[in-house]
């Protein structure tokens, strides 16, 4: 203890200038030889350690380490989103009257045109449609030897998860159950998860909501608006959502299920030369907010030639009836429906139709990942309803830029069509791929407000004992 006091000492009590002189530079030494040897000083040369010597990596934690071999797998190039390490999943055992009583109902209750909802779309096909939740539940929940996809694992225990899975079925109880009956289930389903310590812990941040249908879970929404939801797009107008309820910081947009088959290799070769209508639609023409440009661009171009405008039936028939028309025509019209997005984009997609899409609101399932510029044209609505502007830009684009579009559509099929097993680089696959990009943000915003709450519950107890 003498020897730490002695430098102050000389230094207050000596009036020599050469005593005060030597102890400055003993000082001094001390200082220097003190953060030279610090552990300090060695976290910070290992830091630079990666940009003189690849090889060699710094102890870091495990999110450090996630995050640098992210970052370094993007350097070398990967065209999907970078993922050297599965995300962990864990998914939640709701009781049944939340999952396999909901997938029975829908089982017993099919039929194919007699349940029809308010605006003619059959109620079947319309869940079908928006059945995300059905397709990443399946793979999760299958046994890991029949599993394909590699970057996704279920875990069994909680504190091992990255992210948590709701299996709960939202589309299905909105369409087939009593508007009473689905509101109480809803809240049932609210109660018991927001009541899981994992849900308290993070307040939700990394729990995960197939809320693919915008109507669906829409009375409690408002209870889960920090979980992660599953979207079919990213509603800015307000007509769907509420303000601060998604965001594309926080949800996924996933792609629809399409209602057509996959026209393949095989199939793409064999109609190429069968595709001789320019631009082909078939649909309700009377839609809500954004969808009512439909009626206009109904009214310009039917009669046009080389163009099919059709309004829409119900039932198998009129599912064969668009697939044959999309796999006849070259491009395929996609204006916004009641939301920015319409099933009618990926139906295209998958059956080697040019996609033509006209919604000014449209986010995207998967961008960033996926250049939709390749393999689609968008116009906006302004161009769309001036007096034949769509048919002269569609055909002022070469025929080479046509077969370069078909064949970037050929590649990118695969990532719309779900699949049991899901495949790799399958829309399911890609799903896990984009959380991936959202796992840091929400890790380093759940630590943040544990510290935070934490500490104020430290203040409060120091308050309370001075108070006592």
């Amino acid at each position: 203890m003498r020897a730490k006091q002695m430098p102050s000492s000389i230094l207050t009590r000596s009036k020599s200038p050469v005593i005060l002189l030597f102890a400055v530079t003993i000082l001094a030494l001390s200082f220097f030889f003190f953060f030279l040897f610090s552990p300090s000083s060695t976290t910070t040369a290992a830091v630079t350690v990666p940009y003189r010597h690849p090889s060699v990596r710094p102890e870091t934690s495990r999110l450090d380490e996630r995050k640098f071999v992210k970052e370094m797998e993007w350097l070398r190039g990967d065209p999907y989103y970078p993922m050297s390490m599965p995300v962990r999943v864990y998914v939640y055992e709701m009781p049944s009257k939340f999952t396999y009583d909901l997938l029975w109902l829908f089982r017993n209750t099919y039929r194919e045109t007699s349940n029809i909802t308010s605006n003619g779309s059959p109620v079947h096909r319309l869940i079908e449609q928006h059945s995300i939740d059905y397709w990443l539940w399946a793979d999760l929940i299958a046994p890991e030897s029949e599993r394909l996809l590699k970057n996704v694992v279920r875990v069994v225990k909680q504190e091992e998860a990255d992210l948590f899975y709701v299996p709960f079925f939202t589309t299905i109880s909105f369409f087939l159950l009593e508007k009473q009956q689905c509101k109480a289930l809803y809240r049932e389903a609210l109660k018991w998860v927001t009541d899981q310590p994992a849900w308290k812990r993070s307040e939700g941040r990394d729990h995960i909501f197939p809320i693919h249908h915008p109507w669906s879970f829409k009375s409690v929404r408002r209870y889960v608006k920090n979980a992660i939801w599953l979207l079919p797009d990213m509603d800015s107008t307000g007509n769907w959502y509420k303000p601060g309820q998604v965001s594309l910081e926080k949800d996924l947009i996933l792609p629809y299920v399409p209602n057509v088959d996959l026209c393949d290799a095989k199939c793409l070769l064999e109609s190429e030369s069968k595709r001789t209508t320019l631009l082909f639609f078939r649909g309700r023409l009377k839609r809500n907010a954004g969808g009512k440009i439909r009626a206009k661009i109904g009214a310009e171009l039917t009669g046009a030639k080389d163009v099919v405008i059709e309004e829409g039936t119900a039932g198998e028939g009129g599912k064969a009836a668009a697939q044959k028309g999309m796999r006849r025509s070259i491009f395929c019209l996609s204006p916004a429906g009641d939301t920015p997005s319409s099933a009618r984009l990926f139906d295209a997609i998958v059956s080697g139709c040019i996609p033509v899409i006209i919604s000014d609101e449209l986010e995207l399932p998967f961008e960033g990942i996926l250049d939709y510029r390749k393999m689609a044209v968008f116009i906006s609505s302004t161009d769309a309803v001036q007096p034949g502007w769509i048919l002269r830009y569609l055909k002022s684009i070469s025929s080479t830029q046509i077969r370069e579009m078909r064949r970037n559509l050929a590649e990118y099929s695969r990532h719309f069509v779900y699949s049991n097993p899901a495949q790799p680089l399958g829309p399911e696959d890609l799903v896990w791929r984009m959380m991936a990009g959202k796992l840091v943000n929400i890790k380093l915003h759940t630590r943040r407000s544990q510290r935070v709450v934490k500490e104020s519950r430290s203040v409060c107890t120091c308050d309370c004992r001075r108070s006592n």
